[in-house]
């Protein structure tokens, strides 16, 4: 299981806000969720959200900034844990990273939903990887899902704003066909504003050609896990 490490700027906010930098170092997957949490999610997402690799990240900054933290994140950090596990078996060629209370997932040119130059449309291959992936969110259904376009700087800045949103919008209403509940989806879309690698070889250029995924705790799990921690 791949894990993201916290930014040294944030953790010196954590350090401000008393709480300890091994007991973060340390922790597992679901304890990260309370320890992260009581620190004060919201000011530390944005924290990381826009500082990540030193480059702005919207995807991480949602799932940082909305952690519910203590005992109850706790108790969603363990459903995630799960949930980050379904998706790496099913489809091993995605990047899955657990973080906080919430897992960010990555498809690539290389890992199970691409698309054909200057195209949108969902090819066989994306779905027979997106097929899984509305299996397992119909297996954990208090969760909600952020979907993000991006590309690579070909192109005006124009054009690549429409076609990530393009491509955002072709995979919610693909996943949204397979009869999961609309409210639980969030659509975005950068254009080339978020590269993950320079644009500067074919390689770098494939792999920021790209949708991500925020997988984030529900209303209704988060108060589950009031309930359950109280």
């Amino acid at each position: 299981m791949k894990k993201i490490k916290i930014s040294s700027l944030a953790l010196l906010l954590v350090l401000s806000l008393s709480v300890s930098c091994n007991a973060v170092q340390n922790a597992n997957n679901k304890q990260k969720g309370a320890v992260i949490g009581a620190a004060g999610g919201a000011v530390l997402g944005g924290v990381i959200g826009n500082n990540v690799g030193n480059k702005k990240n919207s995807v991480l900054g949602a799932i940082i900034g909305g952690v519910v933290g203590g005992a109850a994140g706790a108790y969603i950090g363990d459903r995630m844990d799960r949930q980050a596990e379904r998706i790496e078996e099913e489809i091993p060629g995605a990047e899955v990273t657990r973080v906080g209370e919430g897992i960010n997932v990555t498809f690539d040119e290389s890992s199970g939903v691409y698309f054909a130059t200057n195209k949108y449309n969902i090819n066989s291959a994306s779905a027979t990887t997106l097929d899984k992936l509305a299996g397992i969110f119909k297996e954990y259904p208090k969760s909600n899902i952020l979907v993000e376009g991006h590309t690579d700087s070909d192109g005006s800045e124009a054009y690549n704003m429409t076609l990530s949103q393009n491509r955002a919008d072709a995979v919610t209403s693909y996943l949204l066909s397979k009869g999961l509940d609309n409210t639980r989806f969030t659509t975005k879309w950068y254009g080339e504003t978020q590269p993950r690698y320079p644009n500067d070889t074919a390689e770098n250029k494939a792999k920021n050609r790209r949708v991500e995924l925020a997988i984030v705790a529900s209303d209704e799990l988060i108060e589950e896990a009031k309930t359950k921690t109280e």
